[in-house]
């Protein structure tokens, strides 16, 4: 499926090293991965402009407010922490599109 070359993109991120080809080649051989130097290049090409912190932080914050919504809130409320929620989704949707897009 390819994740492993995005998994691969992010331990070097983590790791506050560049994202290179050499790197993410390295990394997936490393795993004992046969490694498709297409699909490599083009993670890397896709992932140049991409904040990675940005991406992570709104997939993150998702799961936050769905959990933080309260328990005995007003219906009117609760549509508009539904809205919220649902807004917060199509942000992720949208941020993981980038990254889908590397195997559409």
């Amino acid at each position: 499926m390819g994740l492993e070359y995005i998994y691969a993109a992010l331990l070097l991120h983590e790791a506050k090293k560049e994202i290179t080809e050499k790197e993410v080649s390295g990394i997936v051989k490393a795993a004992g991965i046969d490694a498709n130097e297409a699909m490599i290049k083009a993670t890397v090409e896709n992932l140049k402009g991409v904040n990675i912190e940005e991406v992570l932080a709104s997939a993150m914050a998702a799961p936050v407010a769905v959990a933080a919504a309260p328990s005995g809130a007003a219906p009117a409320a609760e549509k508009k922490e539904e809205k919220k929620a649902e807004d917060e989704e199509k942000k992720k949707e949208e941020a993981a599109a980038g990254l889908s897009s590397l195997f559409g």
